[in-house]
């Protein structure tokens, strides 16, 4: 079961974003082709752009390792959940299947499989846009917005108490039904 919630989650999140990276390219063009599509105005719009690092633009240029990264991270995944039990916390399920969803949705994209210019080839399609006064969000994606879903989910399991931790023994009892002492 747990395995099922998993696979759909990931499987899910990950052709919602290729999907959406495919509509919103083929309808605005390549970065710069079209300025922003405003949903909003001036807040909430669609823009296409290529980000060639990380979060936040970060590393340009790595995405070799930002691939080889995702790559280790979603094997760690599947061993953490399912060979060292962590996926008898449902919670834990659904997080690593919202980022796991996230990591194949960006991973597609860096390994260079869409149609983008040889300059951007590699990057990963970005195209929601946020800005406020004279503030702009980087462009993010549906591949970012559930991994980063999943990431406070995991962070938020962080502090709760640990639903795998082995639970205490019960007090032992008397041969009468009466706890020892």
């Amino acid at each position: 079961m747990r395995v099922s919630i998993f696979l759909v989650l990931a499987t899910l999140g990950t052709a919602l974003d290729l999907w959406t990276k495919h509509a919103i390219f083929a309808w605005r063009g390549n970065p710069g082709q079209l300025g922003p599509y405003w949903i909003v105005e001036p807040y909430v719009g669609i823009e296409t752009a290529v980000n060639m690092g990380a979060l936040f633009g970060l590393g340009q240029g790595f995405g070799w390792l930002f691939s080889a990264l995702s790559i280790v991270a979603a094997i760690g995944i599947v061993y953490w959940l399912f060979i060292l039990k962590a996926a008898k916390s449902l919670w834990l399920t659904i997080a690593m299947g919202l980022i796991m969803g996230g990591i194949f949705g960006n991973l597609y994209d860096r390994l260079g499989i869409p149609n983008l210019p040889d300059d951007k080839r590699g990057g990963v399609r970005d195209w929601i846009l946020l800005t406020y006064n004279d503030y702009v969000w980087p462009n993010f994606n549906i591949a970012d917005s559930v991994l980063v879903t999943g990431a406070i989910m995991l962070a938020i399991h962080s502090f709760r108490n640990d639903p795998l931790a082995p639970k205490s023994e019960p007090k032992a009892t008397s041969e009468n039904g009466k706890h020892a002492r």
